[in-house]
C-alpha cells in the first residue's frame, strides 16, 4: 500500500503532477541560464536550483487570481506557478524590450509582474518584506479579500527591514506570509555565523505569529503548512512566518566562486537529495507518474525553453531614450 501524502494535504493527482511540471521547469531553464551564461550570451544568472519544491510547494497554497506576490530574487519556482512564462524569463535574461520585468533595464531576478500581481523587487535585499507588510495593510484598509507572499533568504532574516515588517505585520494582523528559505549560505556566510537561534522561524514568537519550520525538498509539507498559514491569514487572524530548509546547489551567482566557502563533498551530499528526484520518486511510487510520462514531460519541456531562448535570443533591445522612461513624472 502506497501512502498517498498529497491526498491527505489536500492536494489531487493532477496538482502534484503540475507541481512536479512547474519545478521541472524552473530547473530547466536555470540550467540553460548557466549555458546561455557561460557562451557570453547573457550577463547573469541568479540561480534557483535546489529550492524549487519550497517555491513551487508555496506558491500552490496561494490564489493565483486574487494573491499578491513579493518574490526574492532566486524565486524562479514562484514566478511561474504564478503566470510569467518561460518567454518572459528569457527575455529579462536577454535584457531586451519586451522583458516584462523592467524592459531589459535590470539584472535578471528582479521579478514585477502588474497582470500577475507580481510585486517589483529591488537590488538591496530584503526591501520587498515592508513592501509586502504595506501591501497586505492596503488590503486590509480597503477590505479586499487578498494574501500577500513574501520570500527572502536566511540571511535577509538579519536584516532590519525583516525586523520591522514582520513587528508590524503581527501588531496589525495582517494577512502576510513571510517565506524565509534557508538555503544555509547567505552568499558565503554559513548559517551557524548568521543566526544566535537555533531557526530563523524562532523568531516569530516575538512579532506575535506563528512560526513554522519544514522541510524544503519536500513540496507536498511545504503546501500543506502554507496553505495552513494562508487559511488563517484570510480567517483575519494574522500572518505567519515560514522557514523551508534546503540546500542551493549552485554557487551564489554567475559571479561566485563557491569552492573558496564550502566543500566539494558538502555540496555532492546536497545534490543526492535533490528535490527534483525525491519528488519524482515518490510520484512514481504513487503511480501518478511514469518513466515514459517524464521523458515526455522533458521533451515537451525542451522545445518550450528553446523557442523562447530563441524568440528573446533575435527580440530586440530597447532603445538608448528608454533609460528615462519611468523615471521621472511626464
Amino acid at each position: 500500500m502506497v501512502h498517498n501524502r498529497h491526498l491527505e494535504a489536500g492536494l489531487t493527482d493532477d496538482q502534484v503532477l503540475e507541481m512536479y511540471e512547474q519545478m521541472l521547469l524552473a530547473r530547466r531553464i536555470d540550467e540553460r541560464m548557466w549555458l546561455l551564461n557561460r557562451a557570453g550570451k547573457i550577463p547573469f544568472v541568479i540561480s534557483c536550483q535546489g529550492q524549487e519544491a519550497a517555491q513551487v510547494g508555496a506558491a500552490f497554497a496561494f490564489d493565483r487570481e486574487k494573491d499578491y506576490m513579493l518574490p526574492y530574487y532566486r524565486d524562479l519556482g514562484v514566478v511561474l506557478t504564478f503566470g510569467m512564462t518561460p518567454k518572459e524569463i528569457m527575455l529579462s535574461g536577454f535584457a531586451k524590450a519586451e522583458d516584462p520585468n523592467s524592459g531589459g533595464r535590470q539584472m535578471p531576478g528582479h521579478f514585477g509582474q502588474k497582470k500577475n500581481r507580481i510585486v517589483t523587487g529591488s537590488s538591496p535585499v530584503t526591501t520587498q518584506v515592508p513592501h509586502a507588510v504595506g501591501v497586505a495593510l492596503a488590503g486590509k484598509i480597503e477590505k479586499k479579500d487578498f494574501v500577500t507572499f513574501v520570500s527572502f533568504g536566511e540571511g535577509s532574516s538579519n536584516q532590519g527591514d525583516f525586523h520591522e515588517g514582520a513587528n508590524f505585520a503581527g501588531v496589525h494582523k495582517l494577512p502576510v506570509i513571510f517565506l524565509c528559505e534557508n538555503n544555509k549560505y547567505a552568499i558565503s556566510v554559513p548559517i551557524e555565523k548568521q543566526l544566535g537561534c537555533a531557526n530563523v522561524s524562532d523568531r516569530a514568537i516575538g512579532y506575535g505569529m506563528p512560526g513554522y519550520t519544514v522541510d524544503g525538498n519536500d513540496p507536498i509539507e511545504v503546501y500543506r503548512v502554507t496553505k495552513e498559514a494562508v487559511d488563517r491569514a484570510r480567517r483575519g487572524e494574522g500572518p505567519t512566518l515560514i522557514e523551508t530548509i534546503s540546500y542551493r546547489l549552485t554557487p551564489h551567482s554567475s559571479d561566485d566562486d563557491d569552492s573558496s566557502y564550502r566543500a566539494r563533498e558538502e555540496v555532492t551530499e546536497a545534490k543526492a537529495k535533490d528535490p527534483l528526484f525525491t519528488f519524482k520518486a515518490y510520484l512514481l511510487s504513487t503511480g501518478i507518474l511514469t518513466e515514459e510520462m517524464d521523458q515526455e514531460l522533458n521533451k515537451k519541456l525542451a522545445d518550450v525553453i528553446n523557442e523562447a531562448t530563441d524568440y528573446a535570443e533575435k527580440a530586440p533591445y530597447a532603445q538608448p531614450e528608454d533609460t528615462l522612461k519611468y523615471v521621472y513624472g511626464n
